[in-house]
């Protein structure tokens, strides 16, 4: 469980919008009804990704991935039935104040993130690139939402900023999970078999799709390397001859977590741009945000059934990487 450092003096609700200055850009966002409807349904662990205060295809997902949850008509709308449904969470504040750490902006920070393999292999680390970064993964944000709403902020030690209030996410044991290709989505499925989580994805592409029917989680590792071998792999633009080994960090291409698969190769797995999921193709493989990732890793164990499926789902319809990332941080071979 996640335990951060929050003053609870200053909250924000929809019922509770008088700590900022009436018409400004950030007493908009606080008093936003699509940022409060984002919040609440991610507590659900109806997961919207990237929290942005927009209503988006991925609101719109994880509108009809709760409603689905609920037994309700999957219509993708904010109706007054599913707003019932999340009444009870309507006293707990959408935004709380936190006070930034010395660890939160400690670093080391990348002063550039590489865009080709080839020089990401050169560094022993792929971090952050700011403290802006890191604080709105932290906080299952969009960079643009925590700057909209600290607008005065420099992100420093000692400085109390607004994040959003999520609380804890965990999850029962997974008994089995759904890749979903059509829908776009992983479904998770507790030993009751009722849906337990949804989590927006991106899966594979016309060029390299994701495997077919029935598989199995086989491991599960955090901070994992990534392993580019051009004996098995051609990914366009990568030119070398050589096997890179990409180092750990969430910035790494397969994220903070690799699941596993017992499909040579493939596995699910974070991202280092959480604003891109189901914006994107991948390389057959199944990508969540890091925070997504983190939590369904937690909850899965060795064996879990993973189902590649292509039903009709709820949310906005589109397109659907395999490396090989080398667990407990040393290359595969």
């Amino acid at each position: 469980m996640l335990r951060f450092n929050m003053r609870l003096s200053t909250v924000v609700t929809l019922a509770s919008l008088a700590m900022t200055t009436p018409g400004s850009a950030q007493g908009k966002l606080e008093g936003s009804r699509d940022l409060d409807l984002q919040v609440r349904l991610a507590r659900m662990n109806a997961s919207p990704g990237a929290i942005d205060g927009r209503m988006g295809q991925n609101t719109r997902f994880a509108i009809s991935a709760f409603q689905r949850m609920r037994g309700l008509t999957e219509n993708g709308r904010a109706d007054n039935r599913l707003m019932e449904e999340l009444s009870p969470q309507a006293g707990d504040p959408t935004l709380v104040d936190y006070l930034i750490t010395q660890k939160d902006v400690a670093g080391p920070f990348l002063q550039r993130l590489p865009a080709r393999l080839e020089e990401m292999a050169t560094l022993k680390h792929l971090g952050y690139t700011s403290p802006i970064e890191a604080l709105a993964e932290k906080f299952h944000m969009s960079e643009e939402l925590l700057k909209q709403l600290n607008p005065r902020s420099r992100f420093s030690a000692g400085e109390t900023i607004k994040v959003v209030n999520l609380g804890n996410l965990a999850l029962s044991p997974v008994k089995r999970i759904e890749v979903d290709k059509q829908a776009e989505a992983v479904w998770v499925f507790d030993a009751a078999d009722r849906l337990i989580a949804a989590f927006p994805a991106t899966i594979g592409s016309s060029e390299t799709p994701s495997p077919e029917g029935g598989h199995k989680v086989i491991s599960v590792a955090r901070n994992p390397t990534y392993v580019y071998d051009p004996a098995k792999l051609n990914f366009k633009g990568v030119k070398t001859r050589s096997k890179l080994v990409i180092p750990s960090g969430p910035n790494n291409p397969v994220g903070v977590v690799w699941i596993a698969l017992d499909a040579p190769s493939y596995g699910i797995h974070g991202s280092p741009q959480p604003g891109k999921i189901r914006r994107q193709e991948s390389h057959g493989c199944v990508r969540l945000t890091n925070w997504d990732a983190l939590q369904l890793a937690a909850a899965v164990k060795k064996g879990v059934p993973v189902e590649f499926v292509d039903n009709a789902g709820p949310g906005t319809v589109g397109r659907g990487d395999s490396g090989r990332p080398a667990p407990k941080r040393k290359a595969r071979h």
